[in-house]
């Protein structure tokens, strides 16, 4: 069986990391900040992967994100995810040559599909990430531009994503985003007949209870998480625990997860 994955997501504004509720952002603290309170190192030993978020639309300050991903990069030995503003393939090379390991774009995927084409082509389906920001509203509705365009039907969206190669759909509840009340799962029902693609679920995880709920349905393949607050210092490492513990595949960092519950 293959094993599933815990992934944690971290926004990045001007210099800060943020906190995210419904797609309102609020300054939490810098790269220091993260270093010194929640022993980042420690907690990258307990996830499967890191995402980095670029949330600020001033393309001057690419260069302030671009150092931000390589300490982070430093600090950890797992797969880094980044993405956002990404909109050339400059850019994209930039975070590449940064420490990413794969990209992750929204908007292109509906505005820019040639950049898609065109970076799937020259690094793989492997390292583009599609972003999904959606809404349950009557139905799925998908959003673009920092969830304020709507896009049409959720299902029609993944449709296109298919045709587009991309390796991985980073699937975000703008409407759970930040409460921690738990995922909402009606976007699945949108997922096309002949869906082949690795699905990442995001929005609403507050307990490891939900990340289980997560992991459990055949059609996800990892949970993320961006609750900062929720899943800090032990908490990764004890909801890491709790899965196992639970029979959700996982793959064991027994001596990572013994030293960050030893810190907690």
């Amino acid at each position: 069986m293959l094993k599933k994955r815990l992934i944690f997501t971290l926004l990045y504004k001007n210099g800060h990391f943020m906190l995210s509720r419904n797609f309102r952002l609020q300054k939490v603290g810098d790269i220091n900040w993260l270093m010194k309170n929640y022993q980042f190192s420690a907690i990258s030993d307990v996830i499967d992967e890191l995402i980095l978020i670029n949330t600020d639309p001033d393309e001057s300050k690419l260069e302030d994100f671009c150092e931000a991903l390589e300490s982070l990069v430093s600090h950890c030995m797992i797969p880094v995810a980044a993405g956002g503003q990404i909109r050339s393939p400059e850019t994209a090379a930039k975070l590449l040559a940064s420490g990413a390991d794969k990209l992750v774009l929204n908007t292109p995927c509906f505005d820019q599909p040639e950049l898609i084409e065109e970076l799937v082509a020259r690094y793989g389906s492997q390292c583009i990430v599609a972003a999904v920001d959606w809404k349950n509203s009557d139905h799925p509705e998908v959003f673009s531009h920092n969830a304020t365009l709507s896009q049409g039907e959720l299902g029609a969206h993944l449709s296109r994503l298919q045709s587009l190669s991309v390796g991985e759909v980073y699937l975000n509840s703008i409407h759970r985003d930040g409460t921690g009340q738990g995922y909402d799962f009606e976007a699945l029902n949108a997922l096309p007949s002949d869906w082949n693609i690795p699905l990442i679920y995001a929005g609403g995880a507050g307990q490891s209870s939900h990340l289980q709920l997560a992991l459990e349905h055949p059609a996800v393949d990892a949970a993320a998480t961006a609750n900062l607050f929720n899943f800090v210092a032990g908490g990764l490492a004890q909801a890491r625990q709790q899965l196992l513990h639970a029979g959700v595949p996982l793959a064991r960092f027994e001596t990572a997860l013994q030293e960050l519950a030893d810190i907690a």
